[in-house]
């Protein structure tokens, strides 16, 4: 399967970092093709542009200041997001890659007023993250990173895609060996994606 692994944090040494790697190593030993886009490597840029809002809806047209992204997205089977919760939500980096090229025409189209999925290739969604907090403050908040994730973007995916949403709570109390046991459910999970 083509999987396309959304990478989103700035810092090489962290533990998301080691989540990344331990993804995509994962993904590849279970014989999956992996476009691996690092946003902060590949220095993409998250901020939407006036010009870019103005002409958001012309399907012709919009697409073109992210086309190489857009492809990307567009080849992929299967979309994995590897991100830190920060502030409840994704990174900033990681918001701007969709609000910039999940767009009319690319994961939605719209018919009668009304937005439809428009982005059936993507048969597996998964998320991998961390949370400072624990899973209960998370469950409080409303935990809305997960449902960005198995609400929101799983909508715009195949109807029958599968959702994978993969979480070390508690980072701010964690250990090597709390780290260690989630990187090893990261691979148990993905060898079997």
């Amino acid at each position: 399967m083509r999987v396309l692994v959304l990478y989103a944090h700035p810092v090489p040494e962290s533990f998301g970092a080691a989540i990344h790697e331990t993804v995509v190593a994962s993904l590849k030993a279970a014989g999956h093709e992996v476009d691996d886009c690092d946003l902060y490597a590949e220095g993409f840029d998250p901020v939407l542009s006036p010009d870019e809002r103005r002409g958001y809806h012309d399907t012709d047209a919009n697409a073109q200041p992210v086309a190489a992204y857009v492809e990307r997205v567009k080849a992929a089977e299967a979309l994995v997001l590897c991100f830190p919760v920060w502030n409840f939500g994704y990174p900033a980096i990681l918001k701007g890659f969709l609000d910039r090229v999940f767009l009319p025409g690319v994961s939605f189209k719209m018919v009668d007023g009304k937005a439809q999925p428009a982005l059936h290739n993507i048969r597996r969604l998964a998320a991998v993250t961390s949370y400072g907090g624990s899973r209960w403050r998370a469950f409080l908040m409303g935990n809305p990173p997960r449902k960005a994730v198995c609400r929101a973007l799983r909508a715009v995916c195949h109807p029958l895609a599968r959702t994978t949403y993969l979480a070390h709570y508690d980072m701010n109390l964690s250990t090597p060996a709390s780290r260690a046991a989630f990187l090893q459910k990261v691979e148990t999970k993905l060898a079997v994606f």
